[in-house]
């Protein structure tokens, strides 16, 4: 895979967090595919999800902005690739999640991020999520 594809990938995916924390939810919409899936695991429990498509993950998404009282700052980082190809690639990554609320800010969890992206009409796109995060948010 060429270091600007790799690049992409890795816009795409912060672009994903920085969206959610900024409450953009257009911006959002354009990191998922359409038939993306998300699914999440805290603390080695049970799954959660699927959602299946984008606006299932979406709408989850939204239900949990709207019930934060804090503002939130997904931190992404040592993104690396398990697979690499023209139309699709494995990406790990990072989560450190930050919250700020009156006056204090502190860290709320870690997790680790294993995304499948997808090239569709030559841009970059989640097509499928999973997010084991160490404690409940």
């Amino acid at each position: 895979m060429k270091p600007e594809e790799k690049l992409a990938i890795h816009e795409v995916l912060y672009r994903a967090a920085h969206g959610y924390d900024s409450h953009n939810i257009e911006m959002l919409t354009e990191c998922f595919a359409e038939d993306s899936v998300m699914t999440i695991r805290v603390g080695g429990g049970d799954l959660i999800g699927p959602y299946d498509g984008q606006e299932a993950v979406l709408n989850f998404m939204k239900r949990a902005i709207e019930r934060q009282t804090d503002k939130r700052l997904h931190q992404i980082s040592n993104i690396f690739f398990e697979e690499e190809g023209e139309e699709q690639a494995f990406a790990r990554s990072s989560l450190t999640l930050f919250a700020t609320e009156n006056g204090t800010c502190q860290l709320l969890s870690t997790g680790i991020y294993r995304d499948k992206v997808v090239k569709v009409n030559g841009s970059w796109k989640i097509s499928k999520r999973h997010l084991d995060i160490e404690l409940p948010v």
